[in-house]
């Protein structure tokens, strides 16, 4: 759905950009979450508000975002490897927000284009 999408690689090359944010050992925690933990907060939340924002989706079509969710934390487990269980500071907290934004934008524009592409039924 996304993660083979030319849109798919700019995000991570848009993450691979800023990796020297999580890299900077001097920044302070917000709270007691890790890297990974904010990450998937974060995605879970897109999930939610994906699926909810589009009612028409059939369930095969939410089991595959779930799916490319999953594919996207693995993704990031791997570019982000050293870091996934250091805590968050706030500048990686506000671009792990941006990031999944990004993310779900992706989503969006794809379940779009579905959408579109799908024939209409007319009764």
């Amino acid at each position: 759905m996304v993660t083979n999408t030319e849109g798919y690689i700019h995000i991570i090359e848009y993450l691979t950009e800023h990796l020297s944010l999580f890299e900077n050992r001097d920044n302070v925690p917000t709270n007691g979450a890790t890297v990974m933990e904010e990450i998937e907060s974060q995605l879970s939340s897109l999930i939610i508000n994906v699926c909810s924002q589009n009612e028409a989706l059939s369930f095969n079509q939410r089991n595959t975002i779930i799916r490319e969710v999953d594919a996207i934390v693995y993704d990031l487990e791997e570019i982000l490897s050293g870091v996934v269980n250091n805590h968050v500071s706030p500048a990686q907290l506000e671009f792990i927000k941006e990031w999944a934004m990004l993310i779900k934008n992706l989503f969006d524009t794809e379940i779009h284009a579905q959408m579109l592409s799908q024939p209409s039924s007319s009764t």
